[in-house]
């Protein structure tokens, strides 16, 4: 953890470090390597290693240009120690920020607060140098050594353990925070195209040197067995007018079984070479959403706003139970099949029936073939499939699932006795 004040970040003192390596992101592997190429003296380095993996620096405290920590020594005694390192003046921000907005890959990284590695490489052919070189670190520590001791190199290995948390903290120490860097970046990305360089997308050759520290995807969850449970609204405060709990709550849950249901449905093999589904109108997910609603008072307000009246919506469910939009067309159009079309439609009514046990069959209907005598009729699909339909109290409605025989859709409405009736 670390507390924040404007420019000053104070990190509270870490454990110990387990295992062989002491860094293990990028940017803290590369700042102890700019930290050992330029220390004079190994010796040190290594005392300083040791301290700071046996958990002796306490809250490192890091401001532009300065990092300090009170460092307990291997006798007890403690001392404090400081680094500088050279601040970034106001040009060199200034080119810091135009070369990230620049490149979108940057802007989204930043934005995001992530510091891509290449970030370094892009800043120095800006003349901007980010990792310390020689000269950079300027240690001083009450110990009074003159070069690095090992209160300073553990300061410095502890540095780049706080990189691994946070890699900000490199900038924070060459002159910028965070936040107000973030905010400058935002503001130069958000310019007129006139007053930026034109942002362009990431760069191949900066996509693919960025292959090894992309981490892969993870593996996708699991299917859930079931939809999820949406929250309950009904709450001792009352709804504001016009608001009704009860409704939010089941297109809610009418919300979460379509997604179940259509993300089961992307997870079966070959999926992607099936259709996809036409949208449905309003009219038509009203039926939908009629079909699964247990509640009369919303099964009442589909009705109103689908302009149907309630036994009207009743029959419109039935046949939505029975096909879906195909069959909902069936009983809610009427439509008029082409020439060839109806040649084929009555040449497999001749054929569907054996000699003399065809029903005397009149046409009612452009698609529509009524048994004569009988409250039974045969209505043809746009596909090409026979709907059976039965009249009660006066209403014809959906009497069975489709079939490509009209016989066969047609048999449950015909009793032994009624087989003929009318020829």
């Amino acid at each position: 953890m670390s507390d924040t004040y404007d420019d000053e970040r104070t990190f509270e003192a870490l454990p110990p470090a387990q295992g062989r390596g002491f860094a293990t992101s990028w940017w803290g592997l590369a700042w102890l390597k700019a930290l050992e190429d330029t220390a004079l003296d190994g010796q040190q380095l290594k005392q300083g290693r040791r301290l700071a993996r046996q958990g002796a620096v306490g809250a490192v405290t890091v401001r532009p240009g300065r990092i300090t920590a009170v460092v307990r020594d291997r006798d007890g005694s403690q001392y404090r120690g400081d680094v500088l390192l050279q601040e970034l003046d106001a040009d060199d921000w200034d080119r810091f920020l135009t070369m990230a907005a620049e490149r979108a890959g940057h802007i989204a990284a930043l934005l995001d607060r992530e510091m891509p590695p290449h970030l370094v490489e892009d800043a120095a052919d800006h003349g901007i140098e980010l990792l310390p070189a020689i000269g950079d670190l300027e240690p001083k520590c009450t110990c009074e050594a003159w070069d690095h001791c090992p209160h300073t190199a553990a300061l410095c290995y502890q540095v780049a353990r706080l990189l691994d948390q946070d890699p900000f903290v490199l900038l924070l120490m060459r002159g910028r925070a965070e936040q107000p860097l973030l905010d400058a970046l935002q503001e130069r990305s958000a310019l007129p195209a006139e007053d930026v360089a034109a942002i362009r997308g990431v760069l191949a050759a900066e996509a693919f040197a960025a292959r090894d520290i992309v981490p892969p995807l993870p593996a996708p969850p699991p299917l859930p067995p079931e939809p999820g449970t949406p929250a309950r609204l009904d709450t001792e405060t009352a709804p504001e007018s016009g608001i009704d709990p009860a409704a939010l709550e089941f297109l809610a849950a009418d919300a979460a079984a379509r997604a179940h249901r259509m993300l089961t449905d992307a997870l079966q093999p070959e999926h992607e070479l099936q259709p996809v589904a036409p949208q449905l109108t309003e009219d038509q997910d009203a039926v939908r959403l009629a079909e699964a609603c247990r509640d009369s008072g919303i099964t009442a307000r589909l009705a109103a706003a689908s302009g149907r009246r309630p036994a009207d919506l009743a029959v419109a469910v039935r046949a939505w139970r029975l096909g879906g939009v195909a069959s909902l067309r069936v009983l809610e159009e009427e439509w008029t099949p082409g020439s060839e079309e109806l040649a084929r439609a009555v040449a497999a009514l001749d054929r569907a029936w054996a000699d003399g046990d065809r029903p005397a069959l009149r046409s009612t209907g452009p698609n529509r073939w009524t048994v004569t005598g009988r409250d039974a009729q045969l209505r043809l699909g746009h596909d090409g499939r026979w709907w059976p339909y039965r009249k009660e109290s006066a209403r014809w409605i959906p009497a069975g699932p489709a079939d490509r025989d009209p016989a066969a859709a047609l048999e449950t409405l015909l009793t032994p006795s009624d087989d003929g009736a009318g020829a």
